[in-house]
């Protein structure tokens, strides 16, 4: 009698008939498989399991035990695409099997794979043609699964989003982006592609809770270690000036690290969702909260507020997170203050983040800053790279000590009396 096969590329192999599908046929992906094992004793099962726990097979809705025809017998069923012989186990899982006295000796197991038991990529992987895999390019906001198909794979996007759906516990919808973010609002329009249109989502990032209609704001889930960087550079005492602040992904963890927290979108529906998961997160009184204009923003209640914590020694932070806009709102800084008075110490630390495409990313959102700026931040800022959102395209974070020459008007003659009050724009929250 010939010995099966055993499948040592992949576990499962394509059928034919799934390749090209545009609407989910669950029964096509039914296949019968050949996967190596072990027999061993009752007695040593558990031990042994433990110490083939590399070995194993791992599958959805499969399990590693089966019977073996005996009663005190059972079967180990082992992962085809890393034991193909007994040469294949480790030392010590060799060493292992022979303390616990287990037979040297592959057996072979028929195994039936149904869709259920295949992970997300494989079913795509086998539908899709070849190339056009994309279960890896999506982002997960509650129970949206987020999807930025494109145009070759538009043909298979209903039976995408039912597999998205499917294969990620959780998860009842399923959209795909239908256009660029608008840089207005920072939203974007969106075509559900299984599920329920429920867009009003609920996610924690670190340890803080945020609730959001998804379809009419901003949120990258890509970006929660960033979030974590800036917020723990914010010590209890600080303030921050939140100038795109969205939902509050920054202003809201600043505040309960014990930052007062101006923090400003000129999306009202951002406005909305910042006030409101202020209140969830129990920081209302340490974030308020401005539906401004970004420039507004800098030269109203940024621009009234500086001069008392310049002299009162405080860290202030500026936080400028609108990658598309945020290096020509720079601009807004300059003289904004009338006069430099000699008590003020510490400037204000700005963190603005900025798209680049160009060979060296650093120094152009350097040479942007300095331009948006009027005055040369070369040795004075540090850069950190954030993510590659795209082939050829980097997100950047550019912080620096905000310039005395920048905040301060140079330009007034100083045979005239400096005016007592700042002119800022007069804006309430």
């Amino acid at each position: 009698m010939v010995k099966p096969v055993v499948m040592d590329a992949k576990l499962y192999r394509v059928p034919p008939e799934v390749r090209g599908m545009t609407s989910l046929d669950k029964q096509a992906f039914t296949q019968s498989v050949s996967v190596p094992a072990l027999c061993v004793s009752t007695r040593v099962l558990n031990k042994v399991i433990k110490s083939l726990r590399k070995s194993t097979i791992q599958r959805p809705g499969i399990a590693r035990v089966v019977n073996a025809g005996s009663e005190d017998e059972r079967l180990i069923l082992l992962d085809p695409r890393r034991v193909t012989s007994t040469d294949s186990f480790s030392a010590a899982e060799v060493e292992a099997l022979r303390s616990f006295d287990v037979p040297m000796e592959l057996r072979f197991h028929q195994l039936t794979l149904t869709y259920e038991n295949l992970k997300s990529e494989e079913v795509l992987e086998a539908i899709l043609p070849p190339g056009q895999d994309v279960s890896s390019g999506f982002s997960r906001v509650g129970h949206i699964i987020h999807m930025n198909l494109r145009d070759h794979q538009l043909p298979y996007k209903t039976v995408i989003g039912q597999v998205m759906m499917d294969k990620n516990p959780g998860v009842t919808c399923v959209v795909n982006k239908t256009n660029v973010i608008d840089t207005t609002y920072r939203n974007f329009k969106m075509e559900v592609l299984a599920g329920e249109e429920d867009m009003l989502a609920k996610v924690k990032e670190n340890g803080v809770t945020y609730e959001f209609d998804f379809s009419r704001v901003y949120w990258n889930p890509r970006l929660s270690t960033e979030h974590q960087r800036v917020v723990q550079l914010v010590k209890r005492g600080d303030t921050v000036f939140d100038v795109f602040a969205g939902v509050g992904p920054f202003a809201i963890p600043a505040a309960r690290a014990g930052a007062e927290v101006y923090a400003n979108d000129l999306n009202p529906e951002s406005f909305r969702w910042l006030q409101h998961n202020s209140r969830v997160n129990k920081v209302s009184g340490g974030v308020r909260c401005f539906n401004l204009d970004g420039r507004e923003f800098v030269r109203g209640p940024l621009c009234q507020q500086l001069p008392a914590l310049l002299l009162s020694n405080a860290n202030v932070h500026v936080v400028m997170n609108l990658p598309a806009l945020a290096l020509d709102f720079l601009d807004a800084f300059k003289g904004l203050l009338p006069q430099q008075d000699p008590e003020y110490n510490k400037l204000p630390t700005v963190h603005c983040y900025g798209f680049s495409k160009d060979q060296n990313p650093e120094e152009d959102v350097v040479r942007r800053a300095s331009q948006n700026l009027g005055f040369p931040l070369d040795g004075r800022c540090s850069v950190h790279f954030v993510r590659n959102v795209a082939p050829n395209k980097d997100m950047m974070c550019v912080s620096f000590t905000l310039p005395k020459e920048v905040l301060f008007s140079l330009d007034q003659d100083e045979s005239e009396p400096a005016p007592k009050k700042q002119k800022c724009d007069e804006v309430t929250a």
